[in-house]
């Protein structure tokens, strides 16, 4: 026997709800024939509410019953809270990730092995130039989070502002293997600084903070990964310095 479901979301020349699609993605997906009502205009998405004494849109209507909006769809379905919720890895386990593949990919590509020291500078640079990039989408949100355990920044606020274009030079000088004084100095410094810093608030302090290293705007927990990124810089410098 066939289910089917009545869904009524705003799809108008200027806003098409995600919501809406969330929805009835989710219907389809649940094995329902879903009978996809759009309302047109602001107008008629008011009227609908008022109609059924509800505040948002897109509402779901099984066996004739209404079941509510997308949350309420994924609580009846036993699914769990949409998005990313509470503390998580992800955004660093992707940036490292892609890192690691780009490293093999290029040094694949240069000279036809996959495994090398070269491999490993290559996976250093490109974890630094992405995790640049991700703090420099928004330097006031980075900063706001960085002041709170780094060190230099909380001395000189500034410095939480040239950190990024710090990590970016060096990430993208041990790429385009400039020479090593040029680069690793920089890379020692703030990966120094860096790692004191999280080591102090996290194992000295025991300060439960979030991490800077993905953007200030992350739910990445100030730890261990946020110490290995630190660790990367130091490292990187050192084998740029010793050959």
């Amino acid at each position: 026997m066939s289910k089917t479901a009545i869904l009524y979301r705003m799809v108008t020349d200027e806003h098409i709800c995600p919501y809406g699609l969330r929805s009835k993605d989710l219907l389809e997906r649940e094995g329902f024939s879903v009978e996809d009502h759009h309302l047109t205009s602001r107008e008629e998405t008011d009227k609908f509410k008022e109609k059924h004494g509800v505040e948002t849109t897109p509402q779901t209507f099984i066996n004739n019953e209404r079941v509510g909006g997308y949350d309420e769809l994924r609580e009846h379905f036993d699914k769990g809270e949409a998005g990313q919720t509470g503390t998580t890895y992800t955004p660093v386990i992707a940036i490292f990730s892609v890192a690691a593949l780009l490293s093999l990919a290029f040094q694949f590509a240069v000279s036809g092995d996959f495994i090398s020291i070269r491999t490993l500078m290559l996976f250093i640079a490109f974890s630094m130039t992405l995790l640049a990039v991700q703090k420099l989408q928004d330097l006031y949100s980075f900063t706001n989070s960085f002041i709170t355990y780094d060190l230099l920044a909380m001395k000189w606020l500034r410095y939480g502002y040239i950190y990024p274009f710090i990590e970016a030079y060096a990430g993208i000088g041990m790429v385009a293997q400039l020479p090593a004084l040029a680069v690793a100095p920089f890379s020692l410094f703030i990966g120094t600084v860096g790692a004191i810093s999280v080591f102090k608030a996290v194992y000295v302090d025991k300060r439960e903070l979030k991490c800077a290293c993905v953007g200030g705007d992350s739910n990445v927990p100030l730890g261990f990964v946020s110490l290995s990124e630190n660790l990367f810089m130091i490292v990187g410098a050192l084998i740029m310095l010793l050959l």
